[in-house]
C-alpha cells in the first residue's frame, strides 16, 4: 500500500458513504509511518499515542483556510496532511488517536470535525470549546481539575463587539469558559498536566474562546507546546516551551481525550 491507495480507499469510503467530493493529500506520509501507528495505537496509553502521534507532523508548513466550505459555498470533507493550521493539526492528531486502520481514521475525523457527523459548513466546529460541548463531546474539559485558580466567563461565540458575527449564519452561542490565567500556571499546575492535553490559549476578545490551541508535551528539556506556529519566523508544527509561550497569553484552557 501507498499513498496512491491511501488515496484510493479515501475515494472509495466517500463514495459508499454519500460524502462531499474528494480533496486529500497525505503529503510526506505514507503505508509504512500511518499504518504502523495506528496498529500500535491500542497498545499506548492515551498520552503515549497523542505524543507519539503529533511527532510526525513536526516541521509541515502552517497553512491558514485549507478547509472548504463557508455559507455560500458547499463544505467539503478535506483530508490534508501537510498544509495544517492550528486546529486542523489536532482534529487529525485525535482521530489518528482513536484509529486502528485508515477508514477508521476517516470516520472519526468527521465525528471530530462536525456535530453529529453531519458535513455541512454551519456543523462544523468552528470553536475551540465546541469540542467538549454537543452530544458526543470529543474530550473532556479538565481545567479546573489540574488548577484550583481559574476563571470563568460567559461569552458569546461569534458575536464581534460591534454586533456582527465571525460566522454569517452561524447562532451565536452564549457559553461558559473556564481557564487557568497564564500567571497561575505553577509547578503545581504542570505537575497535574499531562502528555497529549490539548490547550487552548484563552482570548480577552469578543465572540472568541481562544486564538490557538497545541498540545502540551513533557519534552527531553521541559514542557512544550506543540503546535502548528502561525508566526512569520516558523510558520509549521514545532515544539515551543510551553512557560515562556504562554506567559504573556492571557491563559488556557485544558482539555484531555480518553480511550475510546
Amino acid at each position: 500500500m501507498n499513498k496512491t491507495t491511501l488515496i484510493l480507499l479515501f475515494s472509495v469510503f466517500i463514495s459508499n458513504n454519500t460524502f462531499a467530493s474528494k480533496n486529500v493529500d497525505f503529503a510526506k506520509f505514507d503505508e509504512v509511518s500511518l499504518i504502523s501507528e495506528l496498529k500500535n495505537n491500542s497498545s499506548k496509553d492515551t498520552g503515549t499515542s497523542i505524543k507519539a502521534i503529533s511527532s510526525l507532523f513536526l516541521g509541515i508548513p502552517y497553512y491558514v483556510g485549507r478547509l472548504i466550505g463557508s455559507n455560500v459555498e458547499k463544505e467539503k470533507l478535506v483530508v490534508d496532511l501537510g498544509k495544517l493550521d492550528c486546529f486542523t493539526y489536532l482534529d487529525y492528531v485525535e482521530s489518528f488517536r482513536r484509529s486502528k486502520v485508515i477508514n477508521e481514521f476517516f470516520e472519526n475525523l468527521i465525528q471530530i470535525r462536525y456535530f453529529d457527523g453531519d458535513i455541512d459548513y454551519l456543523s462544523r466546529k468552528h470553536f475551540f470549546s465546541d469540542w467538549v460541548s454537543g452530544n458526543k463531546p470529543n474530550v473532556n474539559d479538565v481545567t479546573s481539575q489540574v488548577s484550583t485558580v481559574t476563571v470563568s466567563v460567559t461569552k458569546s461565540l461569534n458575536q464581534k463587539s460591534d454586533g456582527e458575527t465571525y460566522i454569517p449564519g452561524l447562532a451565536v452561542k452564549q457559553r461558559s469558559i473556564t481557564y487557568i490565567p497564564s500567571n497561575a500556571v505553577d509547578n503545581s499546575v504542570l505537575s497535574l498536566l499531562q502528555d497529549g492535553d490539548y490547550i487552548g490559549i484563552y482570548t480577552n476578545i469578543d465572540g472568541l474562546d481562544v486564538t490557538h490551541t497545541g498540545i502540551f508535551i513533557r519534552g527531553s528539556n521541559g514542557p512544550v507546546l506543540r503546535h502548528a506556529s502561525s508566526s512569520s519566523k516558523n510558520k509549521k508544527v514545532m515544539d515551543s516551551k510551553f512557560m515562556e509561550y504562554i506567559k504573556s497569553k492571557p491563559g488556557i484552557l485544558v482539555y484531555r481525550s480518553s480511550r475510546s
